[in-house]
């Protein structure tokens, strides 16, 4: 398959394939003219790629799942990954309700509701970005390894 059918079948532009090559997550096969050529198998692979990215992994994160053999998916990482969607979702359920809540509050002032205040505090808690535990891991891994 050529660089324009892996596009119009991935739903991906051909600068991310590109892109993807150049970071070493997929390996066209060849060249017709000054098209990259891919094996069918890539369709697959660039797949797993989008749902990596769709749950919040990070390209570098993905790249460690894939072997020459073949993706080797660590089991831990991703409980690791879901534990942080699940905060994820907790953090924006609880705006969410806030928010709906605020824009029907009978209160004088938002400031006097206490669920407003409640987001709001949610809200402070979130100004700065929570230590990336996935990274912390890897260190960790890495450190075992030597």
């Amino acid at each position: 398959m050529d660089i324009t059918e892996v596009a119009k079948v991935s739903g991906l532009p051909a600068s991310t394939i590109r892109y993807y090559e150049e970071k070493g997550l997929i390996q066209s096969c060849g060249r017709n003219g000054l098209r990259r050529l891919f094996s069918a198998h890539v369709i697959e692979r660039l797949a797993l790629i989008s749902l990596g990215r769709s749950a919040g992994f990070s390209l570098d994160e993905i790249a460690e799942m894939f072997t020459p053999e073949g993706p080797d998916i660590n089991r831990a990482l991703l409980l690791a990954k879901a534990n942080e969607l699940d905060r994820t979702i907790e953090m924006l359920t609880a705006m969410r309700d806030g928010l709906r809540h605020a824009a029907v509050c009978k209160a004088p002032s938002h400031f006097e509701c206490p669920k407003f205040l409640r987001l709001l505090r949610i809200a402070g808690k979130n100004r700065f970005r929570q230590p990336n535990k996935l990274k912390e891991n890897k260190l960790k891994r890495e450190k075992q390894k030597t």
